[in-house]
């Protein structure tokens, strides 16, 4: 019998960080787990589970914050994307109040805007900069 490989799915969240109602900037997360550095809010879509509900499960474990998905932002599939395997992911833009507090596997969690982006891991500066330039 032929084995097929397929890529595994993924979301990550541009989760807009609001205090009153004025963006500050846009949560990351330091990753405990390699590839090490910070990357956007995110993790694998769970059998059963939809997209949606797996971007706001991933944001509550990885931030403690509840978002309110605004709408899907763009699906990134270059095979390389992650150095561990292929996958593909859906890029949801969402909003979030409250304190961000780093949990499950994030290490330290952090707002920054377009000027202050630390380094990132897996394709996660070009989603911010197609975010950041608008080109969508």
């Amino acid at each position: 019998m032929v084995e097929y490989k397929q890529p595994k799915l993924t979301v990550d969240i541009l989760i807009e960080f609001e205090k009153g109602s004025k963006t500050v900037g846009i949560i990351l997360i330091e990753r405990k787990n390699p590839p090490l550095g910070w990357a956007l809010p995110g993790g694998f879509v769970d059998y059963g589970e939809s997209l949606e509900q797996t971007a706001i499960r991933e944001a509550k474990e990885e931030t403690s914050l509840d978002v309110k998905l605004i709408r899907q932002f763009h699906t990134y599939s270059e095979p390389l994307r992650d150095p561990r395997h292929h996958t593909v992911t859906a890029v949801y833009i969402a909003k979030a109040t409250g304190i961000p507090k780093a949990c499950d596997d994030a290490k330290e969690i952090g707002i920054f805007t377009r000027e202050t982006l630390p380094p990132l891991v897996f394709d996660h500066a070009q989603i911010l900069n197609d975010y950041f330039s608008k080109k969508y």
